[in-house]
């Protein structure tokens, strides 16, 4: 991957002077479709019903400041960004993103606005996804689906973390660049470690 963007910036606030803290910016994937129902995909596959509801991808995102610091209780992690989540799902910023970025290719076709989103994405360290998959188990064929594990590649972000659910079970996926994340496993361990500290703090 190109023009990957790694500048860690000391954040201004309640963390300013803290040089042991580091900011990062993460941008987090907005679905703007509201959720189909089975009448809703039945009336698209359906060629002979008008409706407004269209195929593709209708997706926003946000931009969240991520704090890496040293806390003594874990569950801070938690508390700061769901108030920034929170702050931010109020606004209309993923409606504004998904618009503009659904005008510009509008306007200006795929190859000029591919680049400016190129850019744009060169410029954030990480992106987050999560998605709510099936509470039931799957079949294929008559072969039973183990797990899910949906991710993406070919984008500028050092970093692409995946939450999908699946019966009940949490998965997490990581693409990362190699240049950056020369040991993506142990990256992954350090994530599950996270997770079960912060769960036996809850």
């Amino acid at each position: 991957q190109d023009s990957v963007s790694n500048d860690l910036e000391f954040p201004s606030g309640d963390h300013a002077g803290n040089k042991g803290c580091l900011c990062v910016r993460l941008a987090v994937l907005v679905n703007m479709r509201p959720t189909a129902g089975i009448q809703k995909l039945d009336n698209l596959m359906d060629p002979h019903t008008h409706h407004d509801a269209k195929w593709g991808n209708r997706i926003g995102y946000m931009i969240l400041p991520f704090h890496i610091t040293s806390h003594e209780d874990p569950l801070e992690y938690v508390r700061q960004a769901k108030k920034t989540a929170d702050r931010k799902k109020n606004s209309l910023e993923a409606i504004f993103t998904q618009k503009i970025a659904e005008i510009g290719t509008k306007m200006l076709g795929a190859k000029v606005s591919g680049p400016i989103f190129h850019r744009f994405a060169s410029n954030i360290t990480m992106t987050s996804s999560n998605m709510t998959g099936p509470i039931e188990q799957l079949e294929l064929f008559g072969n039973k689906v183990v797990y899910i594990a949906p991710t993406i590649y070919g984008h500028p972000s050092a970093l692409t973390i995946h939450w999908h659910s699946y019966i009940d079970t949490i998965r997490v996926v990581l693409a990362v660049d190699d240049e950056q994340f020369p040991d993506s496993h142990q990256l992954l361990d350090d994530f599950v470690e996270a997770l079960k500290i912060i769960r036996d703090s809850s």
